[in-house]
């Protein structure tokens, strides 16, 4: 080979050399390599574990875009809820790239945690620590703030700070479904978030929805009657069996309909276990808003609250 060639090819090899480092060093990663991950629902499994990758900002932002209007809202008030939403949504992406950062990290802190919760291992924040880069340690709080989010958004769960131990947590499920809220012992995700998500629909529905209007709600979220989740398993058993079975949902035949055509109301067990006013935070929480955006449907559930407290006799 020509010298003068040999010598171009050396110079190229260099440059190439050269942008990959800094590739490199400009690419800020979690520690936890990643494949690339699919749209909301959808689940892919690392080569290396068994452990779910998922994509919860973009869960996240499928959640609220599927919420039913409440029938008394008008334009400038849903216009008003937008506003809202923008300016208090905590998975909106930062000016910089630190956002987008922080939030791949907070999906591995909750493939950790949800392994060690199906586990029934504690959850140790220095463990947590040695999954997050060292660039990133000083925002820790942040992304374990959006971690307990994205947790809170798809299983309905919440993370606590364990009073007893010190820095650790536990994880606590926001209605009282048998095993965590995994309906059969042992086996899969908890599923209270989607059963809240469910009751929520049902409430701004005017306390009863239509099977269809369950559905159309259901396929925004890309669940699928008769296609198995990863998350959720067979969605129609789940829903019209074992929420039935638990008594959390009511489904039943609308009288003198023809052809048949079915409805679901809120169970006995659902109104024992929750109140409409926390499935109303719940919902305003995934949409970033107040429940009063829900105008008619706070009405209610304030109502219901002020009944309950004299019930109960608690100020």
């Amino acid at each position: 080979m020509p010298r003068a060639q040999r010598s171009n090819r050396r110079s190229h090899e260099k440059c190439c050399q050269a942008s990959k480092k800094t590739q490199e060093l400009q690419s800020p990663e979690p520690t936890r390599s990643t494949s690339p991950l699919p749209q909301w629902g959808m689940i892919t499994r690392s080569k290396s574990a068994c452990t779910p990758q998922i994509v919860f900002d973009t869960l996240e932002k499928a959640l609220s875009t599927t919420v039913p209007e409440d029938d008394s809202s008008t334009r400038s008030q849903k216009k008003t809820t937008c506003q809202t939403k923008e300016k208090q949504s905590p998975l909106a992406p930062t000016k910089n790239s630190n956002g987008d950062v922080l939030n791949n990290i907070a999906q591995v802190l909750v493939e950790f945690m949800m392994d060690k919760y199906i586990m029934k291992k504690p959850i140790m924040k220095e463990d947590m620590l040695k999954i997050v880069n060292k660039k990133y340690k000083k925002h820790f709080q942040e992304i374990l703030r959006r971690a307990a989010f994205n947790m809170e958004v798809v299983f309905g769960i919440d993370l606590q700070e364990n009073i007893t131990t010190n820095h650790s947590y536990v994880i606590v499920n926001k209605m009282k479904l048998p095993n965590d809220g995994r309906v059969n012992a042992g086996k899969g995700y908890p599923k209270t978030g989607l059963l809240m998500n469910i009751l929520g629909v049902i409430f701004l529905k005017g306390n009863c929805a239509s099977e269809e209007k369950i559905w159309e709600f259901l396929n925004k979220m890309k669940i699928y009657d008769g296609k198995k989740h990863f998350l959720f398993g067979e969605p129609r058993k789940l829903i019209t069996e074992d929420f039935v079975k638990l008594k959390y949902l009511e489904y039943r035949e609308v009288p003198n309909s023809d052809p048949p055509h079915y409805e679901f109301l809120w169970g006995p067990r659902a109104h024992t276990e929750t109140t409409k006013m926390k499935i109303l935070e719940f919902w305003a929480r995934i949409n970033h808003t107040l429940p009063s955006t829900f105008h008619s449907c706070y009405d209610e559930a304030l109502k219901e609250e002020k009944r309950y407290l004299k019930v109960t006799g608690k100020n």
